[in-house]
């Protein structure tokens, strides 16, 4: 089954010759609708996270928010970019803290609105490659040794960038402290476990909320999986 992005609005308006669902379909995506205050099980797919949630509800900002709360609450819809339409009155009541990934403007320009889809399609996702590393807003160059947040380069010590790629590598795992020592400062390193532990406080300080990485006690530390690819 093909990726698919999730309409969310009021069900009468969903139909709109110019609405999103009709635009996206138009442009060759898999769409499913759902109304607000709908549970989302009903479109879900438990092998396939939607690509994108686009929120219609046209003159209510407000409660485009609190219906992206709602479905925030499903596991699955928690790593998802959701974009909200809004008109050029609403601009100015846009809130960059009210949980939205962008915002596209309406009357919707078709190929805008699609890549804005495909914007917030790729800070969320995670791949992992020769040359590259992505994990949410976080995009690792190897050969470049380079690191960025969102776009914004992040600046690591030669330590600070091995340890990050190790943790990342292995998302979904537990990395004990001696695992990262043997891995990151070799066998011949005499140090201890606090290394690590120091090390890990700074990537934590540098990378932010952007790094998805839990302490396990009496384990180790593990760099969570969103589910995207």
């Amino acid at each position: 089954m093909s990726a698919f992005i999730i309409v969310v609005g009021h069900g009468p308006e969903l139909a709109r010759e110019d609405g999103a669902v009709n635009l996206l379909r138009a442009l060759g995506a898999e769409v499913r609708t759902l109304d607000l205050w709908d549970e989302p099980h009903a479109v879900l797919d438990e092998h396939e996270a939607p690509r994108a949630i686009v929120i219609e509800a046209m003159d209510r900002p407000d409660l485009a928010a609190a219906a992206l709360r709602a479905l925030r609450r499903e596991p699955q819809l928690r790593n998802v970019g959701a974009i909200v339409a809004v008109n050029h009155q609403q601009v100015s009541r846009y809130d960059p803290a009210s949980g939205f990934d962008d915002f596209v403007l309406l009357p919707y320009v078709p190929a805008e609105l699609y890549a804005r889809v495909r914007n917030v399609e790729w800070r969320t996702s995670e791949f992992t490659s020769e040359e590259r590393i992505k994990l949410g807003g976080i995009v690792i160059d190897r050969l470049g040794h380079e690191v960025t947040v969102d776009g914004q380069p992040v600046t690591l010590t030669a330590r600070e960038f091995a340890l990050l790629i190790h943790l990342c590598e292995r998302r979904g795992r537990v990395v004990s402290r001696e695992e990262a020592l043997e891995r990151v400062w070799g066998d011949n390193y005499e140090g201890g476990a606090r290394t690590v532990d120091i090390h890990v406080r700074r990537l934590r300080k540098k990378l932010g909320k952007a790094l998805p990485l839990r302490t396990v006690r009496g384990a180790g530390y593990k760099v969570s999986v969103t589910g995207r690819r």
